[in-house]
């Protein structure tokens, strides 16, 4: 799996101590959107991205007794959809892991239908859907546990 970085133990993405994975690309539509450069991530760009097997991944994972959930975000997850579904698919059922997993996108349900269909074949999948926009007030998502700042923003379990 393509990523720009891992942390094992982050607890500021979900209510859950979490593995926090950093996928490599993003289109900077929300940018694009904004008409500025906003994207708190823009520096993650620049970071080199690393080649890791999803098995050392997903053992690093298992071995750690604090975290309960896996997070992916950074830039654009979904712009890394094979790769995000392969992972999940082997933690599921190769190593018959169900924990939570979230995944931090900026496109909207409508965007991104067909892949959400794809992934409601696994138990647990969270998503948090909407693009940063500037200058709104964070708002809490119930579903995450934590804030989010965009008022368009908002987190489903899809499954």
């Amino acid at each position: 799996m393509m990523i720009k970085g891992l942390t094992d133990e982050d607890f500021l993405q979900y209510k859950k101590p979490a593995m926090f994975i950093i996928s490599p690309y993003c289109t900077f539509k929300c940018d694009k959107e904004n008409g500025s450069q906003y994207c708190q991530n823009w520096s993650l760009s620049k970071v080199k991205i690393s080649n890791v097997s999803n098995d050392h991944i997903i053992k690093r994972y298992l071995n750690d007794d604090i975290t309960k959930a896996i997070v992916f975000g950074g830039l654009e997850p979904m712009d890394s959809f094979e790769e995000v579904f392969s992972f999940i698919d082997s933690l599921r059922n190769k190593y018959e892991c169900n924990d939570d997993v979230v995944i931090y996108t900026g496109y909207t349900e409508e965007e991104i239908a067909d892949k959400i269909n794809y992934l409601k074949n696994f138990k647990n999948i969270i998503v948090k859907f909407g693009r940063y926009r500037p200058n709104q007030q964070p708002h809490y998502d119930e579903v995450l546990g934590v804030p989010l700042a965009s008022d368009n923003q908002h987190a489903v379990k899809i499954s």
